[in-house]
C-alpha cells in the first residue's frame, strides 16, 4: 500500500500522492484524555493532507471534531456485549470497504476486538494505544485487554507502559512505539490567560486574597489520593493555605461525603474545597502556587503533571508511572513516596518554601520540559511517522 501521510506538511511542498484515510475508534466522545487526543490526531491528519474519520457512540465533544475538518460516524461501539461487539466488526468492515479506510487505529478495548476483526476481514493495517494498565487480575482480564496489543504497532504513551506490556502481555519491543501524550501548548499558555478569566474563577471558588493556593486537580476516586493529600495537609499543621480539590465526583457521592467528612475531622473546613469540574484549567493553573498529583496507583501518563508544568507550576507527584518519566526532581517539581502522607507533606513543605527567584527558574525550567519533550506537536508528528511506517509495509 503506498498511501502515506506527510507529517512534515508543513516543512516541504510535497504533495501527498493520494490522501490516507484513517479511523479512529473509541467508544464515546464525552470527555477525558482519550478523547482529546483523537481529536487532535484527527485535526493533525486533515492538516498532514489525510482524512479522518472518528466511529464512536457520540458525545458533546463530536462538534469539535467536525470543527478540525473530521468526519463522525456513530456506531455502538462502547457496548461490552459480545454480540454486540461482533456485530459492531460487520459494521466496520462494511465502513472500511465503502470508504476505502487505509488504515484503523483503535484506543479503547470493546472497539478495539470489532475493529481488530473488521481489520482482519479486510485486510486494513491496524494500530493500537494503549492507554493504561487495566485490570489484569484473572485469565479473561488478560485475554480481554490483549487486543491492544494486537496491532501491526502498539503505541505505548509512556516507558511505564511500554515496560507493563512487555512484562504482562509479552509484547515485542520491536513492535512497541513510545509516544508520550502532549499538552497543548497553545491552550496552556500563561500568556494567553487573562486577567478578566482569573478575577472570575477566583471570585467563583472564593479564593482568599495572599494566601498560597495548592490544587490537586483530578476526579474523585480513590485511587487519585484525595485521602492523602487531606492527611498531608494536616501534617503540615499550616491554616494559612487554601487547597482545592478540582474534580468531578462522577456519581460517586459516598467518597465524597467520606473526602468531606475527613475534612472536618481534621479541622481543615477553610484550608481544603471541593470545587468540582473545572472548565477552565490553564486559568486554575494559573491561581495555583503549587499543583499535586497524589495517585495512589501508577498514572499511565499524568497529564495533569504536564499541564501544570506548561503553565510554569511546581509539581508534587507520586514516585511511580508516568510521573517518573515527566517531573526533573528540584528542578520542575518534587517525587513523594505513594500513598505515603508524611513524604507528601515533605514535598509540598518544599513548594512553599520557594524563594521568589527559584520559582521563577523553576517555571522557565518547567515550560521549556514540556515545550520540548512532551507537547501536543511532537505526539501528533510521532504518531503520524506511526501511520506511514504502517502504511509503507505493504507497499
Amino acid at each position: 500500500m503506498s498511501d502515506t501521510i506527510n507529517s512534515r506538511t508543513q516543512q516541504t511542498p510535497d504533495p501527498v500522492s493520494r490522501r490516507a484515510t484513517v479511523l479512529q475508534v473509541l467508544p464515546a466522545m464525552v470527555t477525558g484524555g482519550v478523547e482529546r487526543g483523537t481529536i487532535e490526531m484527527a485535526e493533525a491528519i486533515v492538516n498532514a493532507g489525510g482524512r479522518a474519520l472518528v466511529a464512536s457512540s457520540g458525545g458533546p465533544m463530536v462538534h469539535e471534531l467536525t470543527r478540525v475538518g473530521a468526519e463522525h460516524i456513530t456506531l455502538p461501539v462502547e457496548s461490552k456485549n459480545f454480540f454486540v461487539m461482533r456485530k459492531n466488526a460487520t459494521r466496520l468492515a462494511e465502513l472500511i470497504r465503502k470508504e476505502s479506510i487505509d488504515l484503523v487505529h483503535a484506543r479503547s478495548r470493546a472497539p478495539a476486538w470489532s475493529a481488530y476483526w473488521a481489520s482482519k476481514r479486510t485486510n486494513t493495517p491496524f494500530i493500537t494505544t494503549f492507554h493504561g494498565t487495566y485490570s489484569h487480575g484473572n485469565p479473561f482480564k488478560r485475554w480481554y485487554n490483549s487486543v491492544m496489543t494486537k496491532g501491526d504497532r502498539v503505541i505505548a504513551i509512556s516507558s511505564f507502559i511500554a515496560g507493563h506490556m512487555r512484562k504482562i502481555y509479552g509484547v515485542r519491543r520491536e513492535l512497541i512505539r513510545l509516544i508520550h501524550r502532549g499538552v497543548d501548548m497553545f491552550r496552556f499558555d500563561p500568556e494567553k490567560v487573562t486577567a478578566e478569566r482569573l478575577v472570575k474563577l477566583s471570585t467563583q471558588w472564593n479564593i482568599p486574597d495572599g494566601v498560597p493556593v495548592i490544587a490537586l486537580p483530578g476526579r474523585l476516586t480513590r485511587w487519585k489520593g484525595q485521602l492523602v493529600f487531606i492527611d498531608a495537609i494536616a501534617k503540615l499543621g499550616r491554616k494559612d493555605i487554601c487547597c482545592l480539590l478540582i474534580g468531578s465526583d462522577q456519581g460517586r457521592v459516598e467518597y465524597r461525603k467520606l473526602l468531606e467528612r475527613k475534612i472536618r475531622e481534621n479541622g481543615l473546613e477553610g484550608v481544603i474545597t471541593i470545587v468540582d469540574e473545572c472548565t477552565d484549567m490553564p486559568t486554575a493553573y494559573m491561581l495555583t502556587d503549587l499543583v499535586v498529583s497524589a495517585s495512589t496507583d501508577p498514572e499511565a501518563f499524568g497529564r495533569v503533571v504536564c499541564e501544570a508544568q506548561a503553565m510554569g507550576r511546581p509539581v508534587v507527584a507520586t514516585n511511580h508511572g508516568g510521573a517518573r518519566e515527566t517531573v526533573i526532581e528540584d528542578e520542575t517539581g518534587w517525587l513523594c513516596i505513594p500513598g505515603d502522607a508524611d513524604s507528601m507533606a515533605q514535598a509540598i513543605a518544599k513548594g512553599l518554601a520557594l524563594s521568589g527567584e527559584k520559582r521563577e527558574k523553576m517555571a522557565a525550567r518547567a515550560k521549556e520540559h514540556i515545550r520540548k519533550d512532551f507537547s501536543k506537536e511532537a505526539m501528533c508528528a510521532k504518531t503520524l511517522e506511526v501511520y506511514n511506517e504502517v502504511l509503507t509495509l505493504g507497499s
